[in-house]
């Protein structure tokens, strides 16, 4: 049986970091506040936004929802990000999604400011991923890559095969992993085989949304994996997109629950205190010692 990658060891080291830079915050007047926007409608939608809720009252974090009605327009839904990303108040605003049908996110985040972006999907966050300037980047690609460095695995020289290209894990984690200076292969849809690059990899990281596409026969015993999938199971369960008896025959493995998203919604409060650095200026709330 391989290793087992727990998210919360991880978390936890990151909820101390925050909840000291809260407190020099706090100690300056200033409250950090997180606010979240979406439109009322979809219950898995409101369950993650309280999860959050309860994430930072551990933190000692201000947390706000704005609830829109459903049948909110496209209009009134961009009139809101506006107001809420100009309030000096407010240091960070993520977008609930998805959002309902005929609603454009795109649109909605083009009215928030970049540097109160938390989830990282902004045009310029995403541009600042590609260029390695200063910005926010999406939570869950970060998770995968803290996961590794707090367990002692280096990337640096090292092959990894991800696979899934989405804009939200699949795509912000290619480019992550290339800063780290690895080696990477990226397998999507249309690869025909996906046992051939697993099997000279060092790392693979799943993000493809389908539960069971990485199987104990594609496995290796020197193979990492890092599961990011989060799918609905038999029963109403999560599972992942690597099947759990793939950690019988790999050197160490992400449990899903328990792994990947433990950490993600964490590292979304350590973007609001770097949000808070870009908004009022390092020297504000202190030192930072990012990993």
């Amino acid at each position: 049986m391989g290793r087992t990658l727990l998210g919360k060891p991880v978390a936890l080291d990151v909820q101390e970091q925050i909840v000291s830079e809260t407190k020099k915050w706090k100690e300056k007047g200033i409250t950090p506040l997180l606010a979240v926007l979406m439109v009322e409608g979809d219950p898995a939608s409101a369950a993650y936004a309280e999860a959050k809720r309860r994430v930072a009252d551990r933190l000692g974090i201000a947390y706000t929802v704005e609830r829109l009605p459903a049948g909110t327009g496209q209009e009134e839904l961009e009139a809101r990000m506006e107001a809420l990303s100009g309030r000096a108040d407010v240091h960070g605003i993520l977008l609930e999604l998805p959002l309902p049908k005929g609603l454009q996110a795109e649109a909605v985040l083009a009215r928030l400011d970049p540097r109160k972006d938390v989830d990282g999907m902004t045009g310029a966050s995403k541009l600042a991923l590609l260029t390695g300037a200063p910005g926010l980047l999406p939570a869950t690609p970060q998770a995968c890559i803290r996961l590794l460095k707090h367990y002692g695995y280096p990337l640096a020289g090292k092959h990894a095969v991800l696979i899934g290209r989405g804009a939200t894990v699949g795509m912000p984690l290619l480019h992550l992993l290339l800063r780290e200076n690895a080696t990477v292969t990226v397998c999507h849809s249309h690869t025909k085989d996906l046992a051939g690059p697993l099997c000279q990899a060092d790392y693979v990281f799943v993000a493809a949304g389908r539960p069971g596409i990485v199987n104990k026969e594609m496995a290796h015993p020197r193979l990492v994996v890092i599961d990011a999938g989060i799918n609905e199971g038999p029963g109403g369960s999560i599972v992942g997109d690597a099947e759990p008896e793939v950690g019988e025959a790999v050197a160490a493995m992400t449990p899903t629950p328990g792994g990947v998203g433990t950490l993600t919604t964490v590292l979304l409060f350590s973007n609001l205190m770097k949000a808070m650095d870009l908004q009022l200026g390092r020297s504000e709330g202190g030192d930072r010692n990012d990993e």
